[in-house]
């Protein structure tokens, strides 16, 4: 194989697995790479298709020969900034893994909250061993992390997901095979809200068969001036579709807020993730509309208010 002068300072032949780890990692942090040794842990499980076990079991065997011109190919995208995800094609969520390209937003761990909340205050209205079932409702689905694993933790609730993206309901839908959901959800392009109206669009059901018991949705949230100075794996390689929230970042919320009353009826239900400093904003826009008597902000893992959850307790 041949190796280029840059690519000598984190791969040689001969190296040990353990080796190929420790130097693509001392390489990668020299460029500013952010968790480099776990970044470079994912790939060498990906390039070897092993699970991490028995990447450290054979930490102390020689780097396959057969993989080193894929590993040498992938540390250079990682080193010019792709992120891991997008490389590998791969993303966990919820405990699941979920194909992931770049017309799609990465699931963030943050989300598994907000899938929480909405797993428990719709299970305080729509008790699982109950006969009635919620209808749900993912806008801006991108992967179809929240959607398909509201279907897959409640296999009676009727999910539907939309995306003004086709690429991303494209990979949804695959996500929703692979997860073995897609019998039970159905996907609808189109802008926020729009495709559940009343008289319904172009691909969407008929009015009477979406009524939306649950909204919820992570849409763009980043304000457009800050959008250059955003993380350059974020940046540079996210859908700048699924980033930008306008000038403040409020504009899907106000536009979802403005189009509830043309729904068939007003959800028990709206989740939304949302932005740094935004939760109180979005309460307010909820609080005004007067249809729920519980609207909560939750938490994030890193002390930020990262949704906001309305529910009417009462029919």
């Amino acid at each position: 194989m041949n190796v280029h002068k840059d690519e000598e300072v984190f791969f040689a032949p001969s190296f040990t697995i353990r080796e190929a780890c420790m130097q693509a990692s001392s390489f990668l942090a020299g460029l500013g790479v952010m968790e480099p040794r776990s970044n470079v842990e994912r790939l060498l499980m990906h390039v070897l298709g092993i699970e991490r076990s028995a990447m450290l079991r054979d930490l102390g065997e020689p780097f396959p020969a057969e993989h080193a011109a894929e590993w040498v190919e992938l540390i250079r995208r990682k080193a010019a900034g792709e992120p891991v995800q997008y490389i590998i094609g791969e993303e966990w969520f919820y405990g699941r893994p979920f194909t992931v390209t770049p017309a799609t937003l990465i699931p963030r761990p943050e989300t598994e909250l907000l899938v929480e909340a909405v797993l428990e205050a719709a299970d305080r209205l729509w008790p699982p061993d109950g006969a009635e079932a919620p209808t749900v409702v993912d806008v801006g689905t991108g992967t179809g992390a929240i959607g398909v694993t509201l279907a897959s933790q409640r296999p009676g609730w009727r999910v539907s997901a939309s995306d003004l993206s086709p690429d991303a309901l494209e990979v949804a839908r695959a996500n929703a095979v692979r997860h073995e959901a897609a019998g039970r959800m159905a996907f609808v392009q189109g802008d926020l809200l729009a495709p559940f109206a009343k008289r319904g669009a172009a691909g969407a059901p008929d009015a009477e068969d979406i009524r939306i018991d649950v909204l919820v949705s992570n849409p763009p949230y980043i304000p457009a001036d800050d959008l250059a100075g955003l993380q350059p794996e974020v940046r540079d390689y996210e859908p700048r579709l699924a980033l930008d929230g306008g000038a403040d970042g409020l504009d899907p919320y106000r536009r979802m807020v403005e189009q509830l009353p043309s729904l068939a009826q007003l959800p028990r239900i709206v989740a939304f993730e949302l932005g740094m400093g935004q939760a109180h904003d979005v309460a307010a826009l909820l609080r005004d509309v007067g249809e729920w008597d519980d609207i909560r902000i939750i938490t994030d893992y890193g002390g930020i208010e990262r949704h906001v959850i309305a529910v009417r307790t009462t029919k």
